[in-house]
């Protein structure tokens, strides 16, 4: 006699119901966020997906959730959070991330105690030297308040104290605001990189295919470029070359992004040598659809999962340092940052870039331009 079907546990069922929402959610984690998401969690993170919500903001929420802020509790108080949280742990939060570096020299006690950090640290949660930035603290009080709505709660996010608090902490402790990239990933480094993806292997064929795109595609996010299907390419017309064949021509429908509402659909173009590289992954990987760029195991299977955003940062680094670069100096969002300086360097007006950047803000696009001139321009040799 057969044995009757056993029917799935509470944290069975929602680690399924989590595989519905993977593309958005840090899913080699499912069965440690199944135990810690409640089913109207769940519904409520499916409910965001379907509005449209950004994979970013879901991935930072629901790390916040899972890791860092419960964390911290244990670690600061000996106890997981409670619900709702109290002013006077909103407000220990604030001390403990928002800090004076040289007050921290002469009073040790000042900050984040040190057990607190030690123990954060061991678990993999702080690896830089604190304080945290500001906008990092306001993400995860944010967050938190969410969290705290989603439980039909109210929380004391919005209280004077708590805000007086993190004006007087930024005020006290100005930080220069550092960039994404150290560097820019210009034309010149670009061609470094590539030269390191000269095989037919087919981690060179999707590394070459991933550097190319998001440079060529006006410096694309690492996350629209690790969330690229196959649906989202449109094939155009060929482009007519100057002197010879003409030159395949390939559009990108980006969707929602992190600067437009869900109902916009953004379009940047591909010309010539990013489509070849493009096409040459999609059919060494015989890629149909789905997604576009994935994760290639260790004996060369091609994964039917896309890879994530951070895998994108790891290829750069890994080319780079194969280059003769130094890592360090370079992420993913320097291919953002590099597409408009090497725009600037080629005389590309502005405007122009900008619609295959999809930059909205012409003060931050021209940034990178003013960049460009102002070291040798006539304004910084007055004297």
């Amino acid at each position: 006699m057969p044995k009757p079907k056993t029917s799935l546990t509470a944290v069975e069922r929602r680690a399924e119901e989590l595989d519905t929402i993977a593309a958005v959610l840090p899913i080699e984690r499912r069965d440690e966020l199944a135990e810690l998401l409640t089913d109207h969690d769940i519904e409520t993170l499916r409910h965001l997906v379907n509005q449209g919500m950004g994979d970013n903001t879901l991935r930072a929420l629901t790390s916040d959730l899972t890791s860092y802020l419960e964390a911290w509790g244990l670690a600061a108080t000996g106890k997981s959070l409670p619900w709702p949280a109290p002013e006077a742990l909103l407000l220990k939060f604030v001390a403990h991330h928002l800090w004076d570096p040289q007050r921290r020299e002469t009073d040790p006690d000042h900050g984040m105690p040190a057990v607190v950090d030690e123990n954060l640290r061991s678990q993999g949660f702080l690896k830089s030297v604190g304080p945290h930035a500001p906008a990092t603290v306001r993400r995860r009080l944010a967050n938190w308040s969410t969290l705290t709505k989603w439980r039909g709660l109210d929380g004391a996010f919005a209280s004077p104290a708590l805000k007086s608090a993190i004006r007087l902490a930024v005020r006290a402790v100005p930080r220069m605001r550092g960039r994404k990239s150290a560097k820019a990933i210009t034309g010149d480094v670009l061609a470094k990189l590539l030269a390191t993806c000269a095989t037919d292997s087919l981690r060179d064929l999707r590394d070459r295919a991933i550097l190319m795109v998001a440079f060529a595609s006006g410096g694309r996010r690492r996350s629209e470029i690790a969330g690229l299907r196959s649906e989202q390419l449109i094939v155009e017309p060929p482009i007519p070359g100057d002197d010879g064949p003409p030159l395949p021509s390939l559009a990108i429908h980006l969707g929602r992004t992190k600067t437009t509402t869900g109902d916009q659909d953004e379009i940047v173009y591909l010309t010539g040598r990013p489509v070849e590289a493009l096409n040459a992954w999609m059919t060494a990987a015989k890629i149909e659809s789905g997604s576009v760029f994935r994760a290639i195991g260790r004996w060369g299977t091609v994964s039917r999962r896309a890879i994530d955003p951070q895998s994108v940062n790891a290829v750069l680094k890994q080319r780079a340092a194969m280059a003769g670069l130094e890592p360090g100096e370079f992420s993913a969002h320097g291919l953002r940052s590099g597409y408009l300086t090497e725009a600037a360097n080629r005389g590309i007006p502005l405007p122009e870039a900008m619609e295959q950047s999809r930059h909205r803000s012409v003060q931050q696009a021209a940034g990178y331009y003013n960049n460009v001139t102002r070291r040798s321009g006539r304004a910084a040799r007055m004297l």
